[in-house]
């Protein structure tokens, strides 16, 4: 049997009833890496070895009776997130020998689950950019046409899902980097509000802006990860103490009368064509499910670009000021403390993670600070205050995830102003805190996947996942594979 091509809900039905042993499935999906891997690149790491142990182990928890949820399913690891003994990057020649002395939050709850962890995936360094193009390593490419990029910067996550490398994934989502890959390659991506997940052991790219999150196959594998992954952390200053939810109780309800916002604001000029139609049909299937869509406006969506980099360029320059060759990582020799500095982090990091220390340095500098991160603070505030007047009138908020399909490799790498653009209808969501899902809603005419974004209130990501799943369970998108 082919046990790469299940889901997770599928595959824990099988080891629950001892039908299949998770041995038999690792031996499967390292069979499908294999095959695929070498035109996809989603992995960074591969933890053969490692997942051969775990197998065991899930095997022993199995025959003792005392299996869990996820016990035996081989969920893949975005390389940013610390896994103890198993290298992590970050996609980055500054961290390529770096093997952390300790677990992730998210990734010691998996444990207790006795997960499998196939291997760590490609992102863009750092989790800067939105193509997976800006990795130290390797390009990830998109299961759906080889030549087009899988997004970023959780690329590599979510091309592994899509090519069946793995039964589901975690990223992180700065700016999107959860909801525009799995958008652009056809699965499932959601971004929780900030705080709903620990951060503990999440490499921090922008820390006011980063969260983790689940990226699947279907919305009920979402849910299923949620369950284990959601929850207050007392090792996280920013952990939300919000009690704990069963995601997969709101699977199935009913959605008729929910208020569903359509901002005008994100249907420009500029959209592409074939996404904006992919996007009115869902908003008319919703319809057909009985939800109430109502026109809104989110007035300052037109300055969250120019906020965005700003902001997080900032907290980029703050954040990776700990990489200097004396803690950890890459260390280039130097005649005295200063150049090692300098030659560590020349070699060390990418054009693209220089390219935003540059800038966030700029936007912290002395005279600059009040022109631009203050004030880029001051329209954060705006545009959180947007959302929270829209929700006022509806239960959620209806956007394309993407302006366009996934576009080719190389095409934008040269101007990252397009680069930057890509994350237009995302940043918002992360600015603001809120939770929000990309849930795939059709194709285009040169059959690339097209997603449809659902935004929510804050810590209302149950009946976000509750709408994605009626939407989901009444159109075919989720059940379309890739031909590799």
């Amino acid at each position: 049997m082919e046990f790469h091509k299940l889901t997770v809900v599928e595959l824990a039905k099988l080891i629950h009833r001892r039908e299949v042993m998770p041995h038999e499935v690792i031996i499967d999906i390292f069979k499908r890496i294999q095959e695929v891997e070498p035109k996809v690149k989603a992995y960074i790491t591969l933890s053969i070895d490692k997942a051969y142990d775990m197998a065991r182990e899930a095997e022993n928890t199995i025959f003792s009776g005392k299996n869990k949820l996820l016990t035996g399913i081989p969920i893949a690891v975005k390389d940013n997130i610390c896994t103890k003994g198993i290298p992590t990057t970050c996609a980055s020649k500054i961290l390529y020998n770096f093997y952390p002395p300790y677990e992730s939050t998210v990734t010691s709850k998996l444990l207790a689950q006795k997960y499998i962890l196939p291997g760590k995936t490609n992102m863009d360094e750092f989790a800067m950019g939105s193509s997976t193009e800006n990795s130290a390593f390797q390009i990830t490419r998109n299961p759906w046409d080889l030549e087009r990029v899988p997004g970023g910067s959780s690329g590599g996550s979510a091309a592994a899902v899509a090519a069946d490398e793995c039964i589901a994934a975690l990223g992180s989502d700065t700016g999107g980097s959860i909801r525009q890959p799995a958008s652009f390659c056809g699965v499932v991506g959601l971004k929780p509000t900030y705080g709903r997940v620990s951060r503990f052991g999440l490499v921090a790219f922008a820390s006011s802006l980063d969260q983790i999150g689940p990226i699947t196959k279907c919305v009920t594998d979402a849910a299923l990860l949620m369950n284990v992954i959601a929850g207050h952390d007392s090792m996280d200053s920013t952990s939300a103490p919000i009690e704990p939810t069963d995601f997969t109780e709101y699977l199935g309800h009913d959605v008729k009368g929910l208020k569903i916002g359509i901002p005008k604001e994100y249907f420009i000029e500029g959209i592409d064509k074939e996404v904006e139609e992919r996007i009115q049909e869902a908003i008319k299937k919703l319809e057909d499910l009985g939800c109430i869509p109502i026109e809104i406006s989110l007035p300052h969506t037109e300055y969250a670009v120019a906020t965005y980099y700003i902001v997080a360029t900032s907290e980029a320059s703050s954040n990776l000021a700990r990489y200097d060759g004396v803690k950890y990582g890459l260390r280039a020799p130097g005649k005295d403390l200063l150049e090692m500095y300098m030659k560590t982090r020349s070699k060390g990091f990418g054009a693209e993670v220089k390219r935003r220390i540059m800038l966030g340095t700029y936007c912290l500098s002395a005279g600059y600070y009040d022109a631009y991160y203050k004030k880029a603070l001051q329209v954060r505030t705006l545009i959180k205050n947007d959302f929270e007047k829209a929700f006022e009138k509806v239960d959620f908020i209806i956007t394309p995830t993407a302006p366009s399909p996934a576009f080719k490799i190389g095409e934008k790498i040269d101007d990252p102003l397009q680069m930057y653009l890509s994350d237009i209808f995302t940043i918002s969501i992360n600015l603001a805190g809120v939770p929000a899902i990309s849930i795939p809603c059709g194709f285009s005419e040169k059959g690339l996947p097209i997603g449809l974004q659902i935004i929510g209130k804050p810590f209302d990501e149950a009946r976000i996942l509750q709408l994605s799943y009626a939407y989901e369970q009444s159109t075919p998108w989720h059940k379309m594979k890739p031909t590799l």
